[in-house]
């Protein structure tokens, strides 16, 4: 069954109901055939002690993304997915406003699904780039 792309994003944003993606308020967007993306506010609660984005916030952002579009894109109603390994590179401080992950998929393969995630500001500059591998696991 195809699903439609409002119907994905409302799949992915109950997903979030009583979960760190609520806490940091993570909402998804926008999805394609090969992309989702999602934006989190940036207000005090996600920021670090000197008042700008922490890196950790960034990287659960990414992984969030990342594994919600694992999720969608396989079809994932007879599996888990999750997150194995995260590598982040953070680029540019925010302060306020709202910063967009844009998981794009590069390798989608049964077992494991490599993403790329780009984590810009209002304004499109780069803040994270961010490498992600998941693995596909059936359920029990």
């Amino acid at each position: 069954m195809k699903y439609t792309n409002d119907e994905i994003l409302a799949a992915c944003n109950k997903m979030c109901q009583n979960t760190l993606m609520e806490t940091l308020g993570i909402e998804f967007t926008e999805v394609g055939d090969d992309f989702l993306v999602a934006k989190m506010p940036v207000t005090p609660r996600v920021h670090q002690p000197d008042g700008v984005l922490h890196g950790g916030a960034s990287v659960a952002l990414a992984e969030s993304v990342g594994s919600a579009g694992a999720f969608m894109f396989l079809n994932a109603n007879d599996v888990i997915i999750r997150g194995i390994e995260i590598a982040a590179n953070h680029v540019k401080s925010v302060r306020d406003g709202n910063v967009y992950a844009h998981a794009s998929i590069i390798h989608k393969g049964r077992t494991t699904q490599l993403w790329q995630i780009k984590i810009t500001n209002e304004d499109g500059a780069l803040v994270s780039l961010v490498k992600l591998t998941t693995l596909t696991l059936p359920k029990n």
